[in-house]
């Protein structure tokens, strides 16, 4: 299956195409629509227009992020199994992904609600004797946002929502490996009304793509999730712009012997291997004490033997794929 690029609202074809693949047997998913850098220019330029036009008033904002919750909850096993085949994670671990993007979807609309400003003590100063400030929350207009192949829904959703709750327009570049996910998202946004120019989704690569998001004179704040190197890179080449980034981690698991260490090692079977291990929150490293080593380690073996791994459509897997060949074998 084809599936178009979104260009402010638009669903278009560029005549360039990238297959997605399964990670687990290597057969073809469906064809993505690539963007390039004058894409880019023009998805921002749109969303800065909209933006300046007015904006998207907050409670209009949050009955669109509670409209796209509903719908992700009506059209969950479908986004569970576009989840499942293009990024390998077993189907109840997408399930789960899934559930969350419901969620993540309404605290962004109760957020949305709840945006306020404030008032400053000017009578802290003998100066200020008599005088009121007030603060008001503004957007900052156009978010750049690139997202991980790791949760191809859940995070995508963490970086639309909340911008589009603070009355941002966004353009995103999902992963090259898991870009289908995001694109139904999109279209669920559509859906609940988000109206044209306040999102544009351009897959493509990093260096065209991603470097002409970052780089736009029109994205004020740029939301980068993915590996360190990259997400460094990011803020070193764009100082003057707000830049929040969820970088990867080298995360230890201590366990101490006064403490409940065989609940420890039942979670750590699912913690280290959910997704295959692929997140920057999974357990990378066990720190056991001595007294206890020997019983964890134990424990902990008769757990992992336990696993299932395999084809993660099979609703009894736990442990799917690697994204990539190179990523198994490197």
């Amino acid at each position: 299956m084809d599936h178009k690029l979104l260009l402010a609202g638009e669903w278009i074809e560029t005549g360039d195409w990238a297959e997605v693949n399964s990670p687990y047997d290597g057969s073809p998913i469906g064809r993505v629509a690539q963007g390039d850098s004058e894409l880019v220019d023009r998805a921002v330029k749109a969303g800065h227009q909209v933006f300046s036009e007015g904006g998207l008033p907050q409670y209009e904002r949050a009955a669109i992020l509670d409209r796209a919750a509903d719908l992700v909850s009506e059209r969950l096993d479908d986004l569970a199994k576009t989840i499942s085949e293009e990024a390998g994670k077993p189907i109840k671990t997408a399930t789960g992904e899934a559930t969350r993007t419901i969620g993540t979807l309404k605290f962004a609309a109760t957020e949305a609600r709840k945006l306020t400003g404030g008032t400053v003590p000017m009578e802290a100063s003998e100066a200020g004797m008599g005088k009121l400030a007030v603060m008001l929350r503004v957007p900052y207009g156009v978010v750049g946002a690139i997202s991980p192949f790791n949760d191809p829904l859940n995070l995508v959703a963490h970086k639309l929502g909340p911008a589009i709750a603070a009355g941002n327009a966004v353009v995103l570049k999902p992963a090259g490996q898991t870009p289908i996910s995001a694109l139904k998202l999109a279209q669920i946004l559509i859906d609940a009304g988000l109206p044209n120019g306040w999102l544009s989704v351009i897959p493509g690569g990093g260096k065209e793509v991603g470097n002409a998001i970052v780089e736009h004179d029109l994205t004020r704040a740029i939301t980068f999730t993915g590996s360190v190197p990259v997400g460094w890179g990011i803020a070193g080449k764009v100082p003057h712009k707000k830049v929040n980034l969820e970088l990867g981690s080298n995360a230890p698991l201590i366990v101490n012997h006064d403490g409940d260490w065989q609940t420890a090692a039942d979670k750590a079977r699912i913690h280290a291997f959910s997704h295959a291990g692929q997140s920057c929150i999974s357990v990378q490293r066990i720190l056991v004490h001595e007294d206890i080593a020997d019983q964890f380690i134990e424990r902990l073996v008769t757990n992992i033997e336990g696993l299932v791994v395999g084809d993660p459509a099979g609703e009894n897997t736990d442990v799917g794929p690697l994204i990539t060949r190179a990523t198994a074998t490197g």
